[in-house]
């Protein structure tokens, strides 16, 4: 008999592990490779997770509400043909002792240690593969490849990782050359308060969601200067627009909201000012700017906030933004938005329009720069052609890192936005 430990595979770039939602299988079960064994939650998506290995499953290594890394063992299987299909325990069968052992994921464990820890002895084997020139600068700084965790194809070792495996060296090596004294401060223990003292209560256990949100808020909040520019968008001529072509949107299957026409006037915004569609590269002190526009869009769901991105806005026409926002607002409340989906965004927009509330402060939705928030829009006596008239009015709030945008910068942003805001023709909403 020959039993296999199945592990969780990679997950895609950054992501290292997540929450277990559900397990599928059970014991005594028959898996094929590839077959959907549990769900795993990871940065605010539900991933199902594929068996690398067939066979009947002998024992379940973990429970739902685990959390699991890369290279952690979910299952234990009996490869298939070693015992007839028909002989399937109802409990799980010891593991005999003299039975070989084998890995099923992808990775050693030992590739999914080194990144963690980078001043481990170094590895036994060959080195990962490379790029020459990585290679070559690896060798002048006296770096061990075999320490890095490649996470190229492969386990091919690039920039990136050479990068963050350099930049841990160098927040070790700090710590250790820090004050004796500073090394001694313990953080403040967390006091639990028993509130029943004061009252009834009752108690919910924070999802591993929620939970994923409030670690990132608190991460972007801290590391993020934040500053927020605040102005109000006239909106009234935009609103006759939509309203005069809405009907035809949905004879052709796209529900024309404000939200389209903001994705189309932040990709123009973003095109004049490219600062605002940019990232701070924190190993090498750089400025990412980036040529291409994929606008994320916070969704409100009963689980929690999800946002995923709409790719190449800056290509689209109001249509087509508004058939994808459609799509993408029912795969977040669904929970069927994938990793992939989240990723890669260069801004982002939350808009409480349709619940209320004016003017808020939006976090910056990190490695980006900038978010907008845009607030329910409201009639407002204003002077226009040197006449007061009522004029639907929306607020908005453009909250941005200080540490690569300046005041002015922001106010100029938003001068141009409101103008693409306003800018909107017949012409551009045509089919």
């Amino acid at each position: 008999m020959i039993f296999m430990d199945v592990r969780l595979p990679k997950l895609g770039e950054s992501a290292e592990g997540g929450a277990v939602v559900s397990i599928l299988v059970k014991e005594g079960d028959t898996v094929t490779k590839g077959q959907t064994i549990l769900e795993l939650e990871n940065e605010k998506a539900v991933a199902p997770i594929p068996a690398t290995a067939a066979g009947v499953v002998r024992q379940i290594r973990v429970k739902e509400g685990d959390r699991l890394s890369v290279g952690q063992i979910i299952l234990t299987v009996e490869e298939s043909g070693a015992v007839p299909a028909a002989a399937k325990p109802s409990k799980p069968v010891a593991k005999p002792a003299a039975a070989p052992i084998r890995s099923a994921s992808p990775e050693p464990e030992e590739e999914v240690q080194a990144a963690a820890e980078p001043e481990a002895p170094a590895a036994d084997g060959p080195l990962p593969a490379a790029s020459p020139e990585i290679r070559r600068i690896a060798r002048e700084l006296g770096l061990d490849l075999r320490r890095v965790r490649g996470t190229e194809s492969g386990g091919r070792v690039g920039w990136a990782d050479l990068r963050g495996y350099i930049a841990r060296l160098q927040t070790l090596t700090a710590v250790s050359k820090a004050p004796a004294a500073s090394a001694k401060v313990a953080p403040a223990p967390v006091e639990q308060i028993d509130f029943s003292k004061w009252g009834e209560v009752s108690k919910k256990p924070m999802s591993p969601l929620r939970r994923t949100i409030s670690r990132r808020m608190v991460e972007n909040w801290n590391s993020i200067p934040h500053v927020t520019q605040f102005d109000d968008v006239d909106i009234t001529d935009l609103m006759e627009l939509r309203k005069k072509f809405a009907p035809e949107y949905e004879k052709k299957g796209a529900r024309l909201t404000l939200t389209s026409f903001a994705l189309k006037a932040v990709a123009s915004t973003l095109k004049k000012h490219p600062i605002f569609n940019s990232s701070i590269d924190e190993v090498a002190n750089e400025i990412v700017l980036k040529e291409y526009y994929h606008i994320g869009l916070a969704v409100d769901t009963e689980q929690g906030l999800l946002v995923p991105v709409i790719r190449n806005v800056d290509k689209k026409s109001l249509f087509e933004l508004s058939k994808d926002v459609q799509e993408m607002a029912d795969k977040a409340r669904d929970r069927k938005v994938t990793l992939d989906d989240m990723k890669g965004g260069t801004f982002t927009i939350s808009n409480q329009g349709g619940i209320g509330g004016a003017h808020f402060t939006p976090i910056v939705n990190k490695p980006e720069v900038a978010i907008l928030g845009l607030g329910k829009g409201a009639l407002k006596a204003v002077v226009k052609d040197k006449q007061i008239q009522q004029r639907l009015m929306m607020p908005i709030g453009l909250s941005y890192d200080h540490r690569v945008i300046d005041g002015g910068a922001a106010a100029r942003f938003t001068v141009d936005l409101l103008e693409a805001f306003q800018s909107f023709t017949e012409a551009d909403l045509k089919l």
